[in-house]
């Protein structure tokens, strides 16, 4: 199953760095977009280059969204394409995975209502749900982190969901991951 991950600038460096590079670890595919041009500058000044323009997107190619927090969900949250991507994952009920500040962006658009969800402790709002205070929690389809910190298990569980125990397991082992 391929992941598709849209970055803008302002993103959450060590969430977006860190996912993508575990995710490729376990030999999921995963393509990164900029919401602008062809670059993005993280929020301690990253620059992640050559990235896919989302014009060429093709949304049906991909069976997860990963959405990296930071401040840059604020912009994200604001981008009309962006958040008819997200729809059309929810609508599908294809798997969305988002840390830190961006499950805001879920609860907003009422995704997180029933569901139990976890993200930056700080930001938590009313979103009709069950928030957890743990670093990241699955519920259906729905996958949330809760903040820099969780980085590493949140990835894990991605990897999990879409590859399954055995690739997990064999990611761990070689990262000398200790639970």
């Amino acid at each position: 199953m391929k992941v598709l991950c849209i970055l803008t600038n302002d993103f959450e460096d060590i969430e977006a760095v860190g996912t993508i590079a575990l995710l490729r670890r376990a030999n999921i595919e995963i393509d990164v977009y900029a919401l602008h041009n062809e670059d993005a500058v993280g929020r301690f000044n990253l620059h992640i280059c050559d990235l896919k323009n989302l014009n060429s997107l093709k949304v049906g190619d991909y069976g997860c969204l990963f959405i990296c927090g930071g401040p840059e969900y604020a912009e994200l949250e604001g981008n009309a394409k962006f958040i008819s991507i997200v729809k059309d994952f929810y609508e599908k009920k294809k798997y969305i995975a988002a840390i830190c500040a961006a499950p805001i962006i879920l609860g907003h658009l009422g995704y997180l209502k029933d569901h139990k969800y976890t993200c930056f402790t700080s930001m938590n709002e009313d979103f009709g749900g069950y928030y957890q205070d743990v670093y990241c929690i699955k519920d259906q389809n729905i996958i949330t982190g809760r903040s820099a910190a969780a980085v590493i298990d949140f990835a894990f569980l991605i990897i999990k969901t879409l590859a399954g125990n055995s690739i997990e397991e064999r990611v761990k082992k070689q990262i000398y991951y200790d639970e």
